[in-house]
Order: C-alpha cells, then structure tokens, then sequence
C-alpha cells in the first residue's frame, strides 16, 4: 500500500497540470493535454463537433466570430462620417495651404463694395487670390488691390483709378505745418509713388491717396462663394462642426468593439466546463492509467 501510495504522488507531479486561475489559462491546459476526461482523441484532431465544448470555445475567439449585421452596418456608417468630416477639415487646411506655396494668399470678401458686373468685380462671401507686389512699376491702372488705407490697419480690396508720385510730406515741428521734404543731394522733392482707387459699387473715389508701402498684392482670381466656407471652417464653430463628428464615430467603433469582445468571452466562458473539474478529473485518469500499468 505504502508503494502505490508513493506511485500515486509521482503520478500526479508527472501528469497533473497547476490549477488554472481563469480563461486563458484553461485553454492553454487543454490545448496541452487534450479534453478532460482521459480521452484518447488528441485536442488538435477530428472536427469540431468531435472535440466537444473546450474546443469547440476555443477555436470561437472573439477575432474570428463574424459581428452581427446591424453592428457592421453601423460600423460602415460611422467610417462614412469618418471620411466625409475629415476630408472637410483637410480640405480646409489645404486649399490656403495651396495658394501660399505658390505665393499667393486668399482672402474672404467681407463687403460689396466691387458688386458690379465689370471684370475683377467680387461680393461679400467670394474668396480672392491675391499676390504680393514688390515694385511701383507692377501697378497698372485698373487692377484690383489690396491695401491699408492711411491710418488704418482694416484691409480694403478696390480698384486702382489712377497712379502718381507725390512729394513725401513731413511736419515743421515749430509751426506744425506740413512741408515737403526735399532731397539735399539733389536738392529736388522726394517723392513716392500713390494709388488713388475706387470700388465698383461705390459712387466716389476713396478719400486718400495710398503709398505703395501700404499696398499689400494684387488680385488675380475670384471664387465666388468660397469665402463663407473657409471663414466658418476658420472659426472655432467650424473646427468643432468638423472635428467632433468622426471623433465620436471612432469612439463610438472602440466601446463597440469592447463590448463584442466582453459578450463573446461570456459566451466562451459559459460553454466551457469548470476548471477545477477538468483537473479532478485529469488527475483520476493518471490514477488509474498508473494502477492499470
């Protein structure tokens, strides 16, 4: 008795396999020593109905279930959300991102003071293309500019009406008198070039001549109606409008996602047989194997 008690013990330290504490664990046992119950069947053989519930639950993992029809069809709708919004954004961003590379710029018509029906004429909301300037003589007499009018820092987009040089005036600082400023080497006025300009709806010139100092480009092109669109995207309004839906639809995706995977392991869990069975019953069939021998 004392020897087969001694043959029990090295028989359950040679087959008996360490308590599995949860799911992952149990599979892994299985898969090592082949259905509860010393069946001869080897875990890896036969088909799926012939390998009983472990195997049949462990080769159902949550990567190869198929997800329900309405889940894949909201998963569409939502990569649809996904890709209309983000295309919006990015689109925003590189349509002025466009134009600055070929040093260009555009900017949002903000009144309509060029409606009319004469080329280069523009509304509130169009978008303009405008390039920058760097010499007097690029001015043309009825091209459309943009500039900052004397002593103002809102940019105006009007025609150009006429062109001149004008003597650069300075203050007498004893009588407060404005006098021309005159070159000492040539001892003749220093003058600069000025655009006087003019919007097509209005019915008078602007007031004050500008200094080509203050003319920030020309127009070159018009888009009618881009204008709202890039300044709602621009605003803080429209950068949410457009960021906080696909955000959503992708947290939306994970939380399903976690959740699928959470019902399939319950169902895992639910069509597996008790762990601490399977090793009872292991350990009795190593037992037995050992007295037959």
């Amino acid at each position: 008795m004392i020897e087969i008690e001694h043959a029990r013990r090295a028989a359950r330290r040679r087959h008996v396999e360490p308590e599995p504490t949860d799911l992952p664990e149990y599979l892994a046992l299985a898969a090592r020593t082949g259905p509860p119950g010393g069946q001869s069947t080897r875990w890896s053989g036969g088909s799926a109905d012939e390998r009983g519930p472990v195997a049949r639950a462990a080769a159902q993992t949550p990567a190869s279930a198929p997800a329900p029809r309405w889940q894949r069809a909201v998963t569409v709708v939502l990569w649809v959300v996904v890709a209309m919004f983000s295309t919006a954004y990015a689109g925003s961003l590189a349509v002025p991102l466009w134009f600055q590379l070929h040093h260009q710029q555009v900017l949002v018509v903000t009144s309509g003071s060029m409606s009319g029906v004469r080329s280069g004429g523009f509304d509130a909301g169009d978008a303009v293309v405008m390039r920058r300037l760097t010499d007097p003589s690029q001015l043309e007499v009825g091209q459309v500019v943009s500039f900052w009018p004397q002593g103002s820092d809102h940019l105006v987009t009007h025609r150009i009406v006429s062109l001149h040089y004008l003597p650069v005036m300075r203050q007498d600082p004893e009588t407060g008198k404005m006098l021309t400023t005159i070159d000492q080497s040539t001892g003749e006025p220093v003058l600069r070039p000025y655009v006087m300009t003019k919007g097509d709806a209005n019915a008078e010139p602007d007031p004050d001549a500008t200094p080509f100092s203050r003319v920030r480009g020309v127009v070159l092109d018009v888009y009618p109606h881009w204008g709202w669109a890039l300044q709602w995207a621009r605003s803080p309004v429209g950068r949410l409008t457009m960021l906080a839906p696909p955000l959503l639809a992708l947290a939306a995706m994970e939380l399903m996602a976690v959740m699928r995977e959470r019902a399939l392991k319950r169902e895992l869990a639910a069509d597996l047989p008790d762990p601490h069975d399977a090793r009872r019953r292991h350990a009795e069939g190593g037992e037995h194997d050992l007295l037959l021998d």
